[in-house]
């Protein structure tokens, strides 16, 4: 069962503000196409109302910062279980668009516009296009509400590895105001894991549900050496860099590499994501902010959200510095932020030259 959702209104007494039913499915449908984020912070719309070879249509067709695309179906006038059969038979339509096809559905639903162009207005000119789309789905239903039995299949085929979760979207009035609040039937990290543990999924080295491929960017802006000293991981410059930072949470374990040094750290997440501009770390025996502190980098380089440096604290279980860095041919590197780190090969020869770290209890 999702978590219930509730809002109050503070004042000189605590009302309950009340859900209710929004007066369009197409106005929900708009408002996900003008900004998908709401679902999630990686999807870029391919287009609305897609249609498939059997003459059927998609109400939102979306594909993430990796490439993976993602049916997004509406409850509408549809029973639950209606709408759950609908989204496996778009999923069977979807799994064989080619990287061609998933091309023209953009172009087709944007006056012509080239995926790449999107692809970098949606998540920055810096971020590289998947050379590869669609090599997984996944499927989302958006409704109010479902019934208990729904909700029971939905569970049921996530657990055996089907890529479907249901959203519950709740809408709020209050005078001139109209608000969205979202909850999730299932953890979608939990229908991830199952996923990767199907048998469609087995081409892939599995996870340990554990450790984290963290790229750091030593430069201007940031230096190893702070983050080594102050204990943290950080990235900036966009949504693109910074999304997949803010996936870390506590107790993860992250192998840091340095584009063209090598490995450089592995230790233990303590906390969330936050600017740097709210950022503490212990100095002189008390918290103190960033901007008390006399760096080698310029952390501090924006203020808006969008574009500023995102801070990850770390407990470091072994660091090195740069001039010592780890690098071996076939170790596991790529342009991601952080990203989930599954190469056996790395995390062995990782365990070997960072051996304290993978000896230590996290």
């Amino acid at each position: 069962m999702p978590v219930e959702l509730g809002i109050w209104r503070l004042g000189p007494t605590i009302e309950p503000v009340q859900f209710t039913h929004l007066d369009s499915e197409a106005k929900l449908e708009d408002a996900l196409t003008r900004d998908i984020r709401m679902l999630d912070a990686n999807l870029m719309v391919l287009g609305s109302q897609v249609r498939t070879d059997n003459g059927k249509f998609i109400d939102i067709l979306a594909v993430d910062i990796t490439g993976d695309v993602c049916v997004v179906e509406l409850k509408r006038a549809m029973t639950p279980r209606e709408v759950v059969a609908q989204t496996l038979d778009y999923a069977a339509w979807v799994q064989q668009l080619s990287n061609e096809r998933i091309r023209e559905i953009y172009a087709e639903k944007h006056a012509g516009k080239a995926f790449e162009q999107g692809f970098a207005e949606r998540f920055g000119d810096d971020a590289p296009v998947p050379d590869e789309l669609n090599k997984r789905h996944r499927l989302l239903i958006v409704a109010s509400h479902l019934d208990p039995s729904t909700e029971r299949i939905i569970a049921y085929l996530a657990q055996y590895g089907v890529p479907l979760n249901a959203v519950f979207l709740r809408y709020f009035k209050e005078g001139a105001s109209e608000y969205l609040a979202r909850t999730w039937l299932l953890d979608p990290s939990d229908v991830e894991g199952s996923v990767e543990k199907s048998p469609a999924s087995r081409t892939q080295e599995s996870w340990n549900e554990r450790d984290y491929y963290v790229s750091f960017g030593h430069d201007a802006q940031r230096a190893w050496e702070d983050a080594r000293t102050l204990g943290f991981v950080s990235a900036g410059g966009g949504a693109w860099y910074t999304n997949s930072l803010k996936q870390l949470k506590e107790g993860d374990r992250v192998s840091v590499h340095v584009p063209k040094r090598g490995y450089v750290g592995v230790g233990v997440v303590t906390g969330a994501a936050v600017p740097a501009r709210d950022f503490t770390v212990e100095h002189g025996g008390q918290r103190v902010r960033l901007s008390a502190l006399t760096l080698r980098g310029q952390l501090l380089h924006d203020q808006d959200d969008e574009r500023c440096e995102w801070m990850v604290p770390v407990r470091w279980l072994d660091t090195r510095a740069l001039e010592q860095a780890v690098w071996e041919k076939g170790l596991f590197a790529n342009q991601n932020s952080a990203c989930k780190l599954r190469n056996r090969f790395t995390l062995e020869r990782l365990s070997v030259h960072f051996k304290p770290a993978f000896e230590a209890s996290l």
